[in-house]
């Protein structure tokens, strides 16, 4: 009877042994793959840049006197020839009166000469009069020929002093705000009255490195710089795009030796009057276009010092660990080398997968990754 019960016993246990090795294995994870997408992609820079008129004016007055009017309204639109100030004229009135009557008696002078030359010429042919007397009156005319050059020399830079008394805008453009106050005395030394700029189009001025500048030459080596028709995108400091695009306008012509860059210009049009001088704003450009370039969702990628790492699956659904390169960033997206067309790479559920492990690949949605 008790070897019965130990043999129910053993049987029982068997049976319960069974049932143990006989639980299930966990499914493998879920994950979520992209296939590696394979196109052209425009590579594009950026630069920090500020702007300022396509010309600037400095206004100074050329001529020293008492200013005694100012003809425009501080930051509004002048035109090439508008009157912008008036140094007191009288003094240069008088200079011009003063010239002109020196003028006069210079001419009258040299009429006289004249004369004397005229007359004194059938004298010395006769014997009435000496050589020498003929020879005098000769020198007489000359001189007095240039007395009067002198004098209409005079008048000319009295007319021109009384027509810097008043002072015009040499472009068109934006006026800025006064220097000077009514009242005051200026001259060629007292410095800038106020500038006028030409805003339409204006100037974006940016820095490039001698690397991209190098780079530019080397695809386009019969280009006198950036290539031309390269356009150009400006950034505004709200983080707005400014509609409408620029072009390459010049590029210094020395490196500087202290940053090691270019100064670049780009003229952008400006109908409206939104840009103005001195403001700051991102240049970006599309440099060149990266052909057939492998594209994987940024998240992908893992990075472990300074390398970077995805899990690519194979077609039995193995999950693998592979080291690429990355390249340029295109919104969600990343250039990288080392994968080929086709691969599916995991961008969601990484943290599940190990080494040469089954998984189970699901489509990646970014909206259900976000949330």
């Amino acid at each position: 009877m008790a070897s019965l019960v130990s043999a129910g016993l053993l049987v029982t246990g068997f049976v319960s042994g069974c049932g143990k090795s006989g639980v299930q294995a966990p499914p493998p994870p879920d994950v979520q793959v992209v296939t590696v997408e394979q196109r052209d992609v425009p590579v594009t820079r950026e630069w920090v840049g500020s702007l300022d008129g396509s010309v600037n004016a400095q206004i100074r007055a050329q001529v020293s006197g008492y200013l005694v009017r100012q003809n425009y309204r501080e930051g509004s639109a002048v035109a090439k020839g508008d009157p912008l100030f008036e140094i007191d004229t009288r003094p240069f009135e008088s200079a011009l009166a003063q010239a002109n009557g020196q003028l006069a008696q210079a001419q009258a002078q040299a009429e006289k000469a004249a004369l004397d030359v005229k007359r004194y010429t059938p004298l010395a042919q006769d014997k009435a009069i000496s050589q020498e007397e003929l020879d005098d009156a000769v020198q007489a005319e000359l001189a007095g020929k240039a007395q009067v050059a002198s004098a209409q020399a005079a008048v000319d830079q009295a007319k021109l002093n009384l027509a810097f008394a008043h002072i015009v805008s040499p472009i068109d453009g934006i006026a800025g705000l006064v220097q000077a106050q009514i009242g005051d005395l200026v001259g060629p030394a007292t410095g800038v009255l106020t500038t006028v700029s030409t805003v339409d189009p204006i100037k974006a001025y940016f820095p490039i490195s001698e690397q991209a500048y190098l780079e530019f030459r080397r695809r386009e080596p019969d280009a006198p710089s950036i290539p031309q028709g390269t356009r150009f995108q400006l950034v505004l400091s709200d983080g707005t795009v400014y509609p409408a695009a620029g072009e390459f306008f010049a590029i210094d012509r020395q490196v500087d030796g202290n940053t090691g860059t270019l100064r670049v210009a780009a003229l952008f049009p400006n109908p409206q009057g939104l840009l103005r001088p001195g403001q700051f704003a991102r240049v970006r450009a599309v440099v060149n276009v990266e052909k057939d370039a492998l594209l994987v969702p940024t998240r992908a990628l893992t990075e472990l010092q300074g390398s970077y790492q995805l899990v690519t699956v194979d077609a039995a659904n193995h999950a693998h660990l592979v080291g690429v390169k990355v390249g340029e960033t295109f919104g969600p997206l990343s250039v990288v080398r080392g994968l080929r067309p086709g691969d599916r790479v995991v961008v969601e559920g990484i943290q599940k997968v190990k080494e040469d492990a089954v998984v189970n690949p699901l489509p990646y949605s970014a909206a259900a990754a976000v949330k």
